[in-house]
């Protein structure tokens, strides 16, 4: 753990480098509440020496043969590989998340992106379009060139990575800003990518919203950026971006994801199930997590008993310790925005089964700690039926007929995910065809599948990662009509 106590540097051009500025940014231990550690504050002129740096680097990445872009991303991937168990312990300690989930999901999966999209590269292909007898119409796809992703705090390292994997296969130059709240992680993949990368090809810009943040969006010569966060800073980042140029951005935004239940499932999985889907091992801080659970009136009883039972056993402590179930949130700040929806939620009369507060003990007397909690009576007019909490607090609502549980299921303004329960193979695929968001499971929740587009419909955001599509839409598509 010496790492995260020690000053690092952010990646411009091959170069690690201090802020322009010669300011820091200080990393504070969920757990603890210390400093552990501190990163440069990144500031427009940081911004502008990363853009230059990229737009060296991206033309000879771009006319390297795909298999060639492929052998780098392979490199890359290797090497992130060798430090995986470094970086997960930094990652607990900067986060709060727990290691058990950690350790088989985050670097995995974005060791795993980088592999696909490098194998993925070659079928980038265009069309050939008979638009006339004598003529010949092709298209090609081109990429931006330089691009940005901006990071969320719940899986920095995962996110940095595995999101901008179909940038470079695609032939782009990558801008990384990573979570101002979680980014000390980034620094041991500063160092992965200056060892394995053409400089300049990938930089990590650190930072806060206004600084690094706002000077990557407005930034005029990054066409291109990604974004995973609230739909109130994705506005935001639509809104600035438009006052200086056009620009394609993608946006993975908030949920409040429903899971439906018809009666003839088994009350014992469709509990754990749950308890998987509100992805507790993040405290809830998932844009997927199940987060309205909508049980038919006659299961209802019998699965909230099962489920309250298991949520009371979740063990809180330290994120580090392999029997943990449970860690702390990611700030302070985000702490007291979830306590302010449970004050909504006892305010609106929900009745509270589990949790609520900060959990007893010596242990928890600092640190950014809130139970795993449970409210039933939850109906669609309550304000946690409708916001999105982004931690470890589970509404449950009851239903009686099918067109009242896909009323309740489409009645917020999220649609990211959401799940159907039953062994009706008939009601699976009608519910699932009603509910408005963009991934759904059947009889599944919280899993991801490489090569399934995931992206949200409504204000949940828009363009789909995770495929085939987020390899295409980091190009841009260039017709060109032959004159036989």
């Amino acid at each position: 753990m010496n790492r995260v106590t020690e000053a690092e540097r952010m990646l411009i051009g091959g170069e690690l480098v201090e802020s322009a500025s010669g300011a820091w940014m200080e990393s504070v231990s969920p757990v603890t509440e210390a400093v552990i550690g501190r990163v440069p504050a990144g500031t427009a002129e940081d911004v502008e020496r990363a853009v230059v740096a990229a737009e060296t680097a991206w033309p000879a990445w771009a006319a390297l043969t795909p298999m060639q872009r492929a052998e780098a991303m392979s490199r890359f991937a290797d090497a992130l590989n060798a430090r995986a168990d470094e970086i997960l312990r930094v990652e607990v300690a900067d986060t709060g998340n727990t290691i058990r989930p950690m350790r088989i999901i985050d670097v995995p999966t974005a060791v795993e992106s980088l592999r696909y999209y490098a194998g993925l590269g070659p079928d980038l292909r265009g069309e050939t379009i008979p638009a006339s007898r004598d003529n010949l119409h092709i298209t090609l796809h081109e990429p931006y060139g330089v691009v940005a992703r901006i990071a969320p705090f719940n899986h920095p390292v995962m996110f940095a990575v595995a999101r901008t994997a179909a940038a470079l296969a695609a032939g782009n130059a990558v801008i990384v800003k990573p979570p101002e709240t979680s980014p000390l992680s980034a620094m041991i993949l500063a160092e992965i990518a200056r060892e394995t990368l053409p400089p300049g090809l990938f930089n990590i810009v650190t930072g806060d919203g206004c600084g690094a943040g706002d000077a990557i969006v407005r930034h005029p010569r990054i066409k291109r950026i990604a974004f995973i966060g609230s739909p109130q800073t994705g506005r935001a980042i639509q809104r600035a971006a438009a006052e200086v140029t056009v620009k394609h951005i993608s946006l993975e935004l908030g949920g409040k994801n429903p899971m439906i239940v018809f009666p003839d499932c088994d009350p014992e999985k469709v509990a754990a199930a749950a308890v998987m889907g509100m992805n507790f091992s993040w405290q809830g801080q998932s844009c997927g997590s199940l987060s309205r659970l909508l049980l038919h009136e006659d299961i209802h009883d019998k699965v909230l008993e099962a489920l309250v039972a298991r949520v009371k056993a979740l063990k809180m402590g330290d994120p580090l310790s392999e029997t943990t179930d449970v860690g702390p949130v990611n700030s302070a700040v985000h702490r007291d925005r979830i306590l302010a929806h449970i004050a909504n939620a006892e305010a609106d009369g929900a009745r509270r089964l589990a949790g609520g507060g900060r959990p007893k003990g010596a242990e928890f007397e600092r640190g950014f700690w809130v139970e795993p909690t449970v409210y039933a009576d939850v109906t669609p007019d309550l304000r946690l039926w409708q916001q999105e909490v982004f931690g470890p607090v589970l509404a449950v609502g009851k239903w009686r007929d099918f067109e009242e549980a896909v009323a309740m299921a489409n009645s917020t303004e999220y649609g990211l995910t959401g799940a159907v329960w039953t062994n009706d193979i008939s009601n699976a695929l009608r519910m699932a065809r009603r509910i408005r968001s963009g991934h759904i499971w059947v009889n599944g929740s919280s899993l991801h599948f490489l090569g399934v587009p995931f992206g949200g419909m409504k204000t949940s955001g828009i363009g789909r990662e995770e495929g085939r599509e987020e390899l295409y839409s980091y190009t841009e598509a260039k017709t060109i009509n032959i004159m036989l």
